[in-house]
């Protein structure tokens, strides 16, 4: 089920807002919000229901062992070895496996059948999420105290704000809130405004983004010229931006109504001045979470040039492959690599900071951050190289550019709309009416909410047309 869909905006959400704000205890709440979740998450395949209920049981009970043997740091550490590992291999079954196959016949030459193994949606968030209860267990038990019911740890890994699409809520941010958050008018009001601005993000912006990346990446590089191949990678990297950060949003935004305060997945990463500073903006709780529970571990910059090397090589590996199963992941988790090494190694810090104060740098950082969406877009290696290579010859002529600029012309409100909305201007504007007077203050905000309701219906009557609606991470 789609946040983006009719199904969930005028059935799910509405139905399950009223009965939760009905039922009197915070255990009926709970309850309610954890066989919703199930419900939301089986609405697409139910038999996939199943993996989540083993995720929740086996989380449960390594959480419960892990604290139950506290104080015994070899027998935590091997049981902690345990959870990781059944974890990942489940994991593996479902994504990569047939991935392995096939490199294993291409390089030995057997001819072993792939097992096509339909893939668990949101399988890479709730497997993070369930992995983070165990390790805040471990690590911080006062700060993180181990959930002894099962369906408290049920719903924090199953809460559907966030369930098929992220953020990657850790078990700390939401540990007492889980049986202690205080719902409100405020919340909840700031909650339903945050949903709609994401609401409007994916289904006006991502969407038609979507239509001409499609249409880009659907034909044969050579079929392209470098003019519409520029767009197309444009329009993905607008698309995915407002595609993840949109559903993002409306998480939050969700989390807010029903008491969660879930921390933020995009702060403007369009508009970083390094690949440091972008991933530093960009998807923040994957990041955090490599950070936090692989690249610190690892011994992080403390042990040297060559073992953070070392680490900073194992993390972006992983990061690639977190996102799918193709060497493209690959590749494009290796080339974000060679730039952060680059930063990290060569550039220095002193350099970093000066690069901030220039506009050139975000340009710089556009391009690199744009050249890696087509590599990550791209079906497969030699399919990237070929339109990246497009992109690059400047040759072609005629009815090319015709069709680019028929799509520019034809979709212009909507990159203008992308533009804009990437960048912090809005932002600033409300930090600049918080040292005016009361009355344009309200007047301020009566036009933002009355603009806002104005675009989320015309959103809604692009879903109730049956509109376009791809989700890039129903992939992931």
């Amino acid at each position: 089920m789609l946040f983006s869909s009719g199904i969930f905006l005028f059935w799910f959400l509405p139905i399950t807002i009223l009965i939760y704000y009905a039922v009197p205890s915070r255990v009926w709440k709970n309850f309610w919000l954890f066989g919703m979740s199930l419900f939301f998450y089986a609405w697409g395949e139910p038999l996939f229901v199943f993996v989540m209920l083993f995720s929740i049981l086996f989380n449960y009970a390594m959480g419960y062992l892990v604290n139950r043997i506290n104080g015994y740091k070899h027998l935590q550490k091997c049981t902690l070895a345990f959870m990781v590992f059944v974890n990942l291999s489940v994991f593996f079954v479902f994504k990569y496996l047939d991935f392995m196959i096939a490199n294993m016949n291409a390089v030995f030459g057997t001819e072993i059948p792939p097992k096509h193994i339909a893939l668990p949606i949101g399988i890479s968030f709730f497997t993070f999420q369930a992995m983070s209860y165990v390790l805040d267990v471990y690590r911080n038990p006062e700060k993180n105290p181990v959930q002894k019911n099962p369906f408290h740890v049920g719903l924090y890994i199953t809460l559907f704000p966030q369930l098929i699409a992220g953020p990657i809520v850790r078990y700390e941010t939401v540990a007492n809130e889980i049986k202690n958050r205080k719902e409100n008018r405020t919340d909840f009001s700031r909650g339903l405004f945050r949903f709609a601005i994401g609401f409007c993000k994916k289904v006006l912006i991502a969407n038609n983004m979507a239509i001409i990346a499609d249409l880009a990446f659907g034909v044969t590089p050579k079929d392209l010229g470098w003019s519409f191949a520029w767009l197309g990678a444009i329009c993905y990297t607008f698309q995915i931006y407002y595609d993840f950060s949109g559903y993002s949003d409306m998480a939050i935004g969700l989390g807010k109504v029903f008491g969660f305060h879930f921390l933020e997945n995009f702060r403007y990463p369009y508009c970083a001045s390094s690949i440091t500073d972008f991933w530093r903006r960009w998807h923040i709780s994957l990041s955090t979470w490599f950070r936090d529970y692989v690249y610190i571990p690892l011994g992080g910059s403390r042990n040297g040039n060559g073992k953070m090397f070392r680490n900073l090589f194992l993390v972006w590996v992983l990061t690639g492959i977190w996102h799918g199963a193709s060497w493209n992941f690959v590749l494009w988790g290796l080339y974000y690599f060679c730039f952060l090494a680059m930063e990290k190694f060569i550039l220095k810090k002193d350099f970093l900071q000066n690069m901030e104060k220039r506009f050139w740098s975000r340009l710089y950082v556009f391009l690199i951050v744009l050249v890696g969406w087509v590599l990550f877009r791209a079906e497969n290696l030699p399919y990237a190289v070929a339109y990246i290579k497009e992109m690059f010859s400047f040759t072609s002529k005629g009815i090319v550019e015709g069709r680019t600029l028929f799509y520019v012309k034809e979709y212009v409100l909507f990159f203008v709309a992308a533009l804009i909305f990437s960048t912090p201007l809005f932002s600033l504007a409300e930090q600049k009416t918080e040292g005016t007077n009361a009355i344009v203050q309200s007047v301020y905000h009566a036009l933002v909410l009355l603009t806002l309701m104005g675009v989320f219906y015309i959103a809604v009557i692009y879903i109730v047309k049956g509109s376009y609606n791809p989700f890039i991470y129903f992939n992931f």
